[in-house]
């Protein structure tokens, strides 16, 4: 891995925080690491991170509190967040507030590698991410109404019996709908599909607004 640019680790935890400090540095990262976010922010004039890895609950500045003040400071580094199992609405979240990937806990380390390798390389992936962009838009277009309708609360957090009795049809069927998304969009896992449909500007409002009024270019037919 490229060893240009600081990754700053914050994390409460000191096995978690040195173990990730002690991963990174193996792959010849540079690393700071901060035991909580306001230790970090203190730090933060001095320092010109590469990215930051954060926690998402954490005592007193939580990772997405954490993230709206280095909005509210103008501050644009690419931030990974580490949720715990069951925390998508949280990591959904964050990333509309500016991170850029989360990770489930327990996450494979050459997952976070590529993860932490794939921010250091952001500035000079603005043209990729606008032919990303194009890509993703153009996979939405194969999605049927029925199967964006699921895509839309997939991306909000809400599991499948919620989505099932929102739009009343069975849990098993959402599940046909939620594989055929996840096949239509080549998403290998939910945090992905969330990331492109973020990366594509879906919120649950414009989502919403999309279900009764799309373009037949977004799929606009029933399955």
């Amino acid at each position: 891995m490229s060893n240009e640019g600081l990754v700053c680790v914050v994390d409460d935890d000191d096995a978690v925080r040195d173990s990730l400090a002690f991963l990174l540095q193996s792959a010849r990262v540079r690393v700071q690491a901060y035991e909580s976010a306001a230790a970090f922010l203190a730090a933060l004039p001095s320092l010109q991170p590469g990215c930051i890895i954060t926690d998402m609950r954490m005592p007193e500045i939580d990772g997405l509190e954490l993230l709206r003040r280095l909005k509210g400071m103008s501050i644009h580094v690419p931030v990974i967040v580490i949720t715990g199992h069951g925390d998508v609405p949280l990591a959904v979240e964050a990333m509309k507030v500016g991170a850029v990937d989360f990770l489930e806990k327990p996450f494979d380390d050459e997952i976070l590698l590529a993860a932490v390798q794939t921010a250091l390389g952001m500035q000079q992936q603005d043209g990729r991410r606008q032919a990303e962009k194009a890509e993703i838009v153009e996979r939405l277009a194969t999605l049927s109404n029925r199967e964006r309708e699921v895509l839309d609360g997939l991306v909000v957090g809400r599991p499948n019996k919620t989505i099932a009795y929102d739009l009343g049809i069975s849990p098993r069927t959402v599940e046909i709908y939620r594989a055929n998304v996840m096949t239509k969009m080549r998403a290998k896992s939910l945090s992905e599909l969330v990331r492109m449909a973020l990366v594509a500007d879906l919120s649950s409002d414009a989502a919403g607004a999309a279900s009764t009024k799309r373009p037949l270019s977004l799929g606009n037919r029933e399955d």
